[in-house]
């Protein structure tokens, strides 16, 4: 159990529950991941990914089951004693950065967290050459961008600046919300690249929630597949890097016993 980085065990959520409108998105959910993994979670609409996520994460209590992070169960951990061990980059880019602060304000933030505040001044020299030198490694052009406001930024580059700074700390687990889905093709596939590189770099334990299958297939190491609040394909290794498009929409319609229901997916 040493090697194990997140157990969800038996997981339920449901929505409105009693109600004509109950929904259950979570049912009965089990995933393990390994110290190391990067899993790449692909899903119809409404099939419980995101909402995995915001378990994980404790935007919302779950109604039964077990989440345990690195042998620490904190299936009742509130949102923000969760937050420490987390990094969560969303599917909007204005989520993770403050528009009105500068670059190195921001990353000044994400350096701190989890710290106790104390009234030093502001950023050292030392600190701001890290910065540099961190965001050169994205290639995006930023390190001589350092005192301007987040808020100029591209989507890309602030979804780049927003995994920079959810590495920063070193999470015991990161969370990617299709974080690139609302970039463009050519800037997605950037921001994919570094990603993986961050991710390989530190060693993170990752799940990566995509709608494109391509994507879902190139990165990472495993590849599981949601569907009505389960995981009904998990693919790792050698499998997972043969995999074709066709072949996961095969084990989808076998697992499932119905037609994959995300278009975006699929024509991606």
């Amino acid at each position: 159990m040493d090697n194990v980085m997140l157990s969800l065990t038996g997981i339920v959520k449901k929505f409105n529950p009693g109600t004509i409108n109950e929904k259950v998105a979570l049912n009965g959910l089990d995933l393990t991941l390994e110290k190391g993994d990067f899993v790449t979670v692909i899903g119809g609409n409404g099939a419980g990914k995101s909402t995995m996520l915001n378990a994980i994460s404790g935007v919302w209590r779950i109604d039964s089951g077990s989440i345990v992070l690195d042998g620490v169960d904190i299936t009742n951990l509130p949102e923000y004693k969760r937050a420490k061990y987390l990094g969560r980059v969303f599917q909007d880019p204005m989520m993770g950065t403050a528009a009105d602060m500068q670059i190195e304000e921001n990353l000044a933030l994400a350096s701190r967290r989890g710290k106790r505040k104390t009234f030093a001044p502001g950023i050292k020299k030392a600190e701001r050459a890290s910065y540099a030198e961190a965001l050169s490694e994205l290639g995006l052009g930023l390190e001589t961008r350092l005192s301007e406001k987040v808020g100029m930024l591209s989507g890309g580059q602030r979804q780049a600046l927003t995994l920079l700074m959810a590495a920063m700390k070193q999470p015991k687990l990161l969370l990617l919300d299709e974080h690139t889905a609302a970039l463009d093709p050519k800037t997605a596939a950037k921001v994919l690249e570094i990603t993986e590189r961050i991710v390989n770099e530190n060693n993170l334990t990752t799940l990566m929630i995509t709608h494109n299958m391509k994507d879902a297939i190139v990165h990472g190491n495993r590849l599981i597949m949601m569907h009505e609040g389960k995981v009904i394909v998990d693919v790792s290794g050698e499998e997972k890097t043969r995999l074709t498009v066709e072949d996961l929409l095969e084990m989808f319609t076998k697992a499932s016993g119905g037609e994959f229901t995300n278009d975006r997916a699929i024509l991606s």
